[in-house]
């Protein structure tokens, strides 16, 4: 059963970081005694041999994103230096509420030449990023947001963030207009559900196999193309697909040990793209998801959605070593990825097509992923209707139903209400974990992750926090 027959839904964009002392990427985190200063920006970079203007997310020092330590808590004063109001969106963090960055729930867009203070202590590390709930997101308004805690420190394991992008030179409000008027429809890879505006998306949690099973080869709950009929998948064919602002035209190199660990922390900030990550010929570990410890995962290829965060870890051969890894575009044959090589090694032009089409995903990874410190089991306390809304005609989509009134550690049942033919996923900010029973009696391990596929009639649970419903 494919993802997609379920969900209509769509979800963020991409970049990302290397451990090599680039000044283009956050490495290293400053303690936060005094408030990292972080500034919305314009900046340019070459995609296909063309100059882009884009967004940014910067320090002072002009390295983009940032590297936290958990215990230091969140200090950050964001100033907007563009001519554009914008505003920001911390995600996988769970600050207050009015903290969350999206506009108008409740704080208002920053004006251009504000600066907003937010501090609030972090929960724990993970791979999270942060981004814009505007179209501004498609331009590439997001950047990585990595916490570490003292363990993570400790490892002997070198980080490379991977920042994932779907890159148009069409303005995003091109983009947003072409697929109201249905004239990107069809553009080569089928339709799926674009609505541009990530405050108005509702990311899906694609798939992982869980519970330390070995997954070989396989695309982890993906599948080819052959036999699948018609499919919802690709709306936008874009222009170029970034890792890290780069194609393998030009990839990053990114210098590792020979018999090095290496903990891969990629983020999937495609407004419009899942992708498979392919680790090629080096067995990887999956150790987290969106932020959250699961029980490891082994395998060679790891779906990843839109919004969604992997981490997995690579234990590197002995000798010189180039080894691709790769995103491999869904349902189709794009790819894009960074190079990981021995400071001996030659290096390999990649294509950015492969011969083939990328997996389609499913739900099959995400029905077995198994956090390593599931929610208790209890009954829910209280339930609350969700009333999910939308058409592909306008790509126009909406959540309704009423206001919540929760109390810290109330246990909060959702049930979907809407039509049967508005199969979403939701995404619940500030929560530690979920549980679901989609058709067929798929039931993913609690806590595993931070976003359910809610399907009609059915109802998950989670633990209550002040947060935005999205």
């Amino acid at each position: 059963m494919f993802r997609r027959q379920f969900l209509k839904t769509l979800a963020v964009s991409a970049a990302a970081i290397s451990p090599l002392a680039q000044k283009s990427w956050a490495l290293t985190s400053t303690g936060l005694q005094s408030p990292i200063e972080l500034a919305v920006t314009k900046r340019s970079i070459e995609v296909n041999g063309r100059s882009a203007s884009v967004f940014g997310l910067v320090q002072g020092s002009g390295r983009s994103g940032l590297v936290l330590d958990a215990e230091d808590g969140f200090n950050v004063i964001l100033s907007n230096t563009t001519d554009e109001a914008t505003l920001i969106h911390w995600h996988g963090l769970t600050p207050p509420w009015e903290l969350d960055g999206v506009p108008d729930n409740p704080a208002a867009l920053l004006t251009a030449g504000e600066k907003r203070h937010y501090q609030f202590d972090l929960a724990g590390g993970g791979t999270h990023w942060m981004h814009a709930h505007t179209l501004q997101e498609q331009s590439l308004l997001a950047a990585p947001l990595i916490v570490r805690t003292a363990e993570d420190r400790a490892r002997d394991e070198q980080d490379v963030v991977i920042l994932l992008h779907d890159f148009s030179f069409k303005s995003p409000e091109e983009l947003l207009a072409e697929l109201q008027q249905g004239s990107a429809m069809g553009g080569g890879h089928g339709g799926g559900s674009m609505p541009m505006d990530h405050g108005s998306m509702m990311s899906n949690m694609a798939q992982m196999h869980g519970g330390g099973m070995p997954m070989g080869g396989m695309a982890m709950g993906g599948m080819g193309m052959g036999g699948m009929g018609m499919m919802d998948l690709n709306d936008i064919e874009y222009d170029a697909y970034l890792a890290n602002d780069r194609t393998l035209d030009d990839p990053e190199i990114v210098q590792v040990e020979k018999g090095g660990r290496v903990r891969l922390r990629i983020i999937n900030g495609a407004t419009a793209t899942a992708f498979t990550i392919d680790t090629g010929t080096v067995v990887g570990s999956l150790a987290a998801v969106d932020g959250m410890a699961i029980e490891p995962v082994t395998g060679t290829r790891f779906p990843i959605s839109m919004g969604q965060r992997l981490d997995i870890v690579l234990q590197l051969p002995l000798g010189t070593a180039s080894l691709p890894i790769l995103a491999l575009r869904e349902g189709s044959e794009e790819q894009t990825g960074v190079i990981l090589a021995t400071a001996d090694a030659t290096i390999s032009k990649v294509a950015t097509k492969a011969s083939s089409a990328g997996p389609v995903l499913d739900l099959s990874l995400e029905a077995i992923l198994k956090a390593t410190s599931p929610l208790d089991e209890r009954p829910a306390t209280k339930t609350y209707p969700l009333i999910l809304s939308g058409s592909m005609t306008g790509y126009s989509w909406g959540i309704s139903g009423d206001a919540m009134a929760v109390n810290p550690d109330d246990r909060v049942r959702l049930v979907n209400g809407g039509v049967k033919s508005c199969h979403a996923a939701a995404q619940k900010s500030a929560t530690c974990g979920a549980r679901m029973r989609p058709p067929g009696g798929l039931r993913p391990e609690r806590g595993s992750h931070a976003r359910v596929a809610i399907f009609e009639g059915r109802q998950p649970a989670f633990r209550a926090r002040l947060w935005a419903r999205r």
